[in-house]
């Protein structure tokens, strides 16, 4: 069965909110803790002896999510194709709001000590697991609802959703750095923006109730099938590891950015942070902008034109690293800011679209979710960490190089898995990659 044979059933509009308000949500929540690690979870979390020892720890409970959102893309991915997108989707958006409004909860290290960072692991573990599960779901709700000639632009609404949830999260977190004192926010403000995440979850779920499961899914919900994750580890391995590396670069671009550059810029530099966040504020802008463009251009050029001409720009913007935060002022740090988030944007958008045309229906929830977060542990669990031991010990353009390396990586793995616009979402035979 063809997916140009199967009707849609849901409302474009539902479609794109649903999809867009999910990932919006899940991705605020991921992005207060990235945030907050770059501010405040070392000294509240972790002993003060040493600051620097601080923020390594900070950064490195950052990356165990990372470490955990392939097990969610896996483990949701198996009831995602075996029992729904739908049902799937309220899971996982579900175990990610209540570990976030739980973290916002959690007593510091001066209250419960040795206590608090093992707790805060285990809230940051379930984070990974939330949204290792949300993107290929997110993703599939968009792609298997949309036209053939029109799955880039659909793909875009959950690509948005990261755009807006960071500059929400941000935005918050800035408003508070100038409402509040320094003592006033390390104390408690800080932890305003993990519980606004409970209402949030009550409006995404909301909306995803609304739905009805996608007509792919139903087309093939009855068909005998083997388990998800064994299906796509014997019959798609190779789009699972080039998809996985496409990735790559978006990660990197973002993390680095995001984390190590703010954190850089505050702690080392001492620049404003009021003003580095606002900076960081018109480079998601910047993200979200370069989201609808590359969207709109993988549907009239290809996938894989995109993302090689994206990932290209990308080898060379590693270089303007070193040069541009160097130069210890908020301008330089702000114009790498807005350009790597650019680039990440227009390397990101068309991945809604190309992950899930490289695998059939019946792993498609499990493979285009496994690529993504896999990806995600190579370009950014341990990014923030292995930057600032770069920088400790070969300095700023050894950072960079790192950003080059990653784009050079996804291009490589884009131009190995070929162009796949014209591919049909109805298939459940294994998908040729070229």
């Amino acid at each position: 069965m063809t997916a140009a044979s199967i009707a849609p059933v849901n409302k474009t509009s539902h479609i794109a909110i649903a999809s867009f308000i999910g990932t919006a949500i899940e991705f605020y929540d991921f992005y207060v803790y990235a945030i907050a690690a770059a501010l405040v979870i070392g000294p509240v979390f972790f002993p003060s002896a040493s600051p620097t020892a601080q923020t390594l720890n900070a950064f490195a409970t950052f990356g165990i999510a990372f470490l955990a959102r392939p097990v969610g893309s896996f483990l949701f991915g198996h009831f995602g194709d075996r029992f729904g997108r739908k049902s799937t989707l309220v899971a996982t958006l579900l175990t990610m709001g209540v570990c976030t409004t739980l973290i916002g909860l959690l007593p510091g290290y001066d209250h419960i000590g040795e206590l608090a960072p093992w707790l805060l692991v285990t809230l940051r573990i379930g984070q990974g697991l939330g949204l290792g599960g949300e993107w290929g779901g997110a993703a599939l709700l968009a792609t298997e609802n949309a036209p053939k000639h029109r799955r880039g632009l659909f793909g875009m609404f959950p690509q948005l959703g990261p755009s807006i949830g960071f500059l929400v999260a941000n935005g918050l977190f800035l408003l508070l750095g100038l409402l509040l004192s320094h003592e006033q926010f390390m104390a408690w403000g800080w932890r305003i923006p993990f519980l606004v995440s409970a209402v949030l979850v009550f409006i995404g779920l909301y909306a995803r109730l609304k739905l009805t499961e996608t007509p792919l899914f139903q087309a093939v919900a009855k068909q005998p099938r083997r388990v998800p994750l064994t299906e796509l580890l014997s019959g798609h391995l190779k789009p699972l590891i080039l998809g996985s590396l496409s990735i790559v670069v978006c990660y990197a671009l973002f993390y680095i950015s995001a984390v190590f550059v703010l954190s850089y810029g505050i702690g080392t530099l001492h620049l404003p942070k009021p003003t580095l966040q606002a900076w960081l504020m018109l480079a998601i802008v910047c993200m979200a902008v370069a989201t609808v463009l590359s969207a709109w251009a993988s549907d009239a050029l290809g996938r894989r034109a995109v993302l090689v001409a994206s990932a290209g720009a990308a080898v060379l913007w590693g270089f303007a690293l070193a040069p541009l935060l160097g130069s210890a002022t908020t301008t330089g740090v702000g114009i790498f800011l807005c350009g790597a988030l650019f680039l990440m944007g227009m390397t990101y958008a068309p991945l809604g679209a190309m992950l899930p045309e490289i695998f059939p229906t019946t792993v498609r929830y499990t493979g285009s979710g496994a690529a993504y977060n896999l990806g995600g542990i190579l370009g950014a669990s341990l990014a923030p960490y292995v930057a600032q031991v770069l920088v400790a010990h070969g300095g700023l353009s050894w950072v960079g190089g790192y950003i080059s390396v990653a784009a050079v990586i996804s291009l490589l793995a884009v131009l190995g898995l070929g162009e796949t616009r014209h591919r049909d979402l109805g298939q459940t035979e294994s998908v040729s990659i070229s």
